[in-house]
């Protein structure tokens, strides 16, 4: 029979944290799971540090070529899904064991009430360094409707994350031309339509350290969310969509528009520190955008 949830790790060179996530899927106390991980062409030994852990029939390695695009790595893995529910966990990252269950518990209790979420998130531990990082200055809406928060910085957690299998697919998955702000773009399309449940208890443990992140590529990664974005905002994609129940179309027009002034308000302040910092082309590309 096909499992409950398909849980799915993209992986690049991380051999030496890959065996750590691995194990907090398989030691989960919600046992009806496969897991797929999908190597994005590691050149470290990545593949090789799952030997210890092969013999475990719920696990699948996929290898497909280097995309270098993380949002691609893991539409490979969802394709490849058998499960009703999608999990994403990055390889950096570590579920505590009771992460799915009680994701499944509140479902259930929601579901009580007459309320079916179709994609749940939940509480963060930050580590950085072996260091807990605080998150109590994070100031924004969690669960229910959290789209015009969600437009100001990503603020659901891809590791946190399970989804309906058939929701993923509705939305097209995640954008594969996208190096850096992909999961941003996609809650974008997701909160936009979509009511999310939140778990207020810790399920995952985020760690940050030494070793190379797509994040820090860059030293910023605004110009990445302006650049998903804005081709929400230039097809208008936010007015063509209606949640369910909405009759007419102004709340989507009032999201498109919500989604423009957010879109104009990062442009500015992008370009400001461009002008700050002598880069005056890239400057006046952003003052440009309407």
């Amino acid at each position: 029979m096909d499992p409950l949830v398909s849980v799915i790790i993209p992986v690049y060179n991380r051999r030496k944290l890959l065996a750590d996530a691995v194990r907090s899927v398989l030691m989960q106390s919600f046992g009806d799971l496969e897991l797929i991980v999908v190597d994005d062409g590691s050149d470290d030994g990545t593949v090789r540090s799952l030997a210890s852990l092969s013999s475990d029939p719920r696990i699948r390695l996929l290898t497909p070529p280097r995309s270098g695009m993380a949002g691609a790595v893991r539409n490979r893995g969802a394709a490849a899904a058998r499960g009703r529910w999608l999990a994403f966990l990055d390889s950096d990252d570590i579920w505590l064991p009771e992460k799915l269950s009680q994701q499944f518990s509140l479902l259930r209790e929601l579901g009580s009430l007459g309320r079916h979420p179709r994609i749940i998130h939940g509480c963060e531990v930050w580590l950085r360094d072996d260091r807990i990082i605080s998150q109590k200055g994070q100031r924004h809406r969690r669960e229910g409707d959290i789209f015009s928060d969600a437009l100001t910085k990503c603020i659901i957690g891809p590791s946190s994350v399970m989804m309906e299998r058939q929701l993923y697919l509705e939305s097209g998955g995640f954008r594969e031309d996208l190096e850096i702000a992909e999961d941003y773009e996609f809650w974008l399309r997701i909160t936009a339509l979509e009511p999310v449940a939140w778990l207020s208890k810790d399920c995952i443990i985020k760690r940050a350290g030494s070793w190379p992140q797509l994040s820090e590529k860059y030293g910023q990664i605004e110009k990445f969310r302006i650049q998903g974005l804005l081709r929400l905002v230039k097809d208008s994609w936010f007015a063509g969509h209606r949640r369910d129940g909405e009759s007419n179309g102004d709340a989507a027009l009032l999201r498109q528009h919500q989604a423009e002034q957010t879109l104009a308000g990062k442009c500015r302040i992008y370009a400001a520190g461009c002008r700050k910092r002598g880069r005056l082309e890239e400057a006046l590309r952003f003052e440009r955008v309407k």
